[in-house]
């Protein structure tokens, strides 16, 4: 089966590739490299010992898109592309609704069209909010998004959700993610976003680097044990293989016109301290941090129940949050050193 892997150079996407791979798919990429770099390919290659199809094109261009499924016939879709800064998405919301909703609507309509049934969604555990009930099940209730990107996956599920009503014969899931950490064990490729990182691990493991000066916490009066956010940080291996679950349960599934959504978490929350603590440890690198303001946007503590995915996608995480750092520390090492 041919899968199209939108944003497939990224840092989820990549991983999903070599996983896809691994059990048999052809994945071909579609990235417009915003936010990553053409050189992972070299790592894709390295790891699976192919090449793998890239197309550089932006998911919003509808003509580009529609010459790319005639050019190749796909049997699926994973939608990755999207832009997922929270802070930038504060400063410039239009700027995420026309990316993130536009090149949603584009693929559904491209696929329909050529008769592509299969789609994964990348959503996020941000479509919860700050939920008043931890640990968050597929049935929490919706919170108003504390960003706009947030609210980009709550209405971006919204819209497939109502796509699959109007009976096109597709078949979807959206699988809510926790917060992706980690590298590939190889060290082949891992997170690598361009300019200042938005997200904690790469900052963190730039400042042990020695590439910043020092991480900042964002925030140390929160209603958690030590004051500082709580997350579940998932390895991004796992999460990697979580999308072939999905696809499994999508061809097996007899029903066209068919949504569901999943929780893809570990189960475990840690602070960010103990993000810090566990980094330490398992790296034997003491890390330079301070504590700041907190930061628009950010939820105090979310972490997930993933039993349903345990039990219908028969998938569970393997690794441990000192696998993810060491990867991630690992993979940061080889960047450094060029």
């Amino acid at each position: 089966m041919k899968i199209l892997v939108t944003g497939g150079t990224g840092f989820i996407g990549s991983h999903t590739v070599v996983e896809l791979q691994e059990a048999g798919y052809q994945p071909v990429i579609l990235d417009n490299l915003y936010n990553s770099n053409k050189e992972v390919l070299t790592g894709l290659k390295a790891i699976t010992g192919r090449d793998t199809p890239f197309y550089e094109i932006d998911s919003t261009d509808e003509a580009a898109v529609r010459k790319l499924f005639e050019t190749e016939k796909f049997d699926g879709v994973i939608h990755f592309a999207a832009y997922k800064a929270v802070g930038e998405s504060v400063a410039e919301p239009l700027k995420y609704y026309e990316n993130n909703l536009g090149s949603l609507i584009v693929l559904l309509k491209v696929m329909k069209d050529f008769g592509v049934s299969n789609f994964v969604f990348s959503s996020s555990c941000t479509v919860y909010g700050q939920p008043d009930v931890l640990p968050v099940t597929e049935d929490t209730p919706r919170q108003p998004a504390t960003s706009p990107y947030g609210n980009t996956k709550a209405i971006s599920e919204d819209i497939i959700r109502d796509h699959v009503y109007a009976k096109p014969g597709l078949k979807a899931l959206s699988l809510r993610y926790f917060n992706p950490v980690g590298a590939h064990p190889s060290a082949e490729i891992g997170e690598l976003p361009s300019g200042v990182p938005s997200n904690l691990v790469p900052y963190l493991t730039q400042a042990a680097a020695g590439l910043r000066e020092k991480l900042v916490v964002f925030g140390d009066d929160y209603d958690t044990p030590d004051g500082t956010c709580i997350r579940d940080f998932i390895h991004v291996v796992d999460l990697a293989k979580a999308h072939v679950k999905a696809l499994e349960l999508l061809n097996r599934q007899p029903e066209t016109n068919f949504y569901d959504v999943f929780n893809v978490g570990t189960g475990q929350g840690n602070t960010v301290l103990e993000l810090i603590e566990t980094f330490e440890r398992a790296n034997g690198v003491k890390l330079n941090y301070t504590i700041g303001p907190r930061r628009p946007g950010d939820v105090e503590k979310i972490w997930a129940q993933s039993d349903k995915a345990n039990s219908k996608l028969a998938w569970k995480t393997e690794k441990t949050l000192e696998d993810s750092l060491r990867d991630a520390w690992r993979w940061q090492q080889k960047i450094t050193k060029g």
